[in-house]
C-alpha cells in the first residue's frame, strides 16, 4: 500500500493529476477542491494516497491531509457510495464540517452534497455513528488510560461534540484528548475546536 507519494506534478486537470517520482509517472484521482489547492506544474509536491485494488481496475486517489484520507475510507464503508461519489463529497464539504454534522445528526447538511439524497444521507450518519459506538465500547473494554486535562474539561457539552466528531474521523479518545490540551478554547465554535483539534492531531 503507498501511503504518500512525493514528486514532480506534471498534470493539473480535472478530477486528477499526474506526478512524476523518479521517472514514473502516477495518475492520482483527487476531489476538485484539493487539486485547486495544489501548486504549479513543475513544482515538488506530496500527496496521501489511497491505492483500491479490484478485479478490472488499480486506482491511486490522492488527498492534501490524512483527515481527507481518513474520511475517503470512512465514505468507502458507507453501502451506497463508491469512489467517485466519495470524491464529490470532499470536494463540497470539510473533513470538519462533515464530522459535526455526523454527531448532530444534520441531515439537512449531508443530503444539499451532489449525489447525496434525504435517505442516503440518514445512512452516513447511521452506520457511521454506529461504527463509533462500537470503537467507544472497545475503548470501554481496554481501559483507555485517562488525560488529565489542564484547561479541558470534557463534560463541557461543545467539547464532547467536539471529541466524538473528531472519534468520527478515526482518532482515538486519548490522541484526541492530548491534542486538544493545546488547543486555547475560549469562545471557540464546535467546529472551530474541531479545526484546531485536527492541526493539532496533524
Amino acid at each position: 500500500m503507498l501511503a504518500y507519494i512525493k514528486g514532480t506534478l506534471e498534470i493539473k486537470t480535472k478530477g486528477y493529476i499526474v506526478i512524476d517520482a523518479n521517472g514514473i509517472g502516477y495518475k492520482i484521482f483527487m476531489p476538485e477542491s484539493a487539486i485547486s489547492k495544489l501548486c504549479d506544474i513543475g513544482e515538488k509536491v506530496q500527496i496521501h494516497t489511497f491505492m483500491r485494488v479490484r478485479e478490472d481496475d488499480i486506482s491511486l486517489y490522492g488527498f492534501l491531509t490524512n483527515e481527507e484520507l481518513r474520511m475517503f475510507e470512512l465514505l468507502l464503508g458507507v453501502s451506497g457510495i463508491g469512489a467517485k461519489g466519495a470524491l464529490t463529497i470532499l470536494s463540497n464539504i470539510t473533513p470538519s464540517q462533515f464530522a459535526l454534522a455526523v454527531i448532530s445528526n444534520n441531515v439537512d447538511i449531508l443530503k444539499k452534497l451532489p449525489g447525496i439524497g434525504a435517505k442516503t444521507a440518514q445512512r452516513v450518519i447511521l452506520e457511521l455513528k454506529d461504527k463509533l459506538k462500537k470503537e467507544q465500547e472497545i475503548d470501554i473494554v481496554q481501559g483507555e488510560e485517562e488525560v488529565t486535562f489542564k484547561h479541558v474539561i470534557e463534560e463541557d457539552e461543545k467539547v464532547s461534540e467536539a471529541i466524538s466528531a473528531l472519534q468520527v474521523l478515526g482518532y482515538t479518545k486519548k490522541e484526541i484528548m492530548l491534542a486538544l490540551e493545546k488547543v486555547d478554547m475560549a469562545d471557540l465554535s464546535v467546529e472551530d475546536i474541531i479545526r484546531k483539534g485536527l492541526k493539532s492531531l496533524s
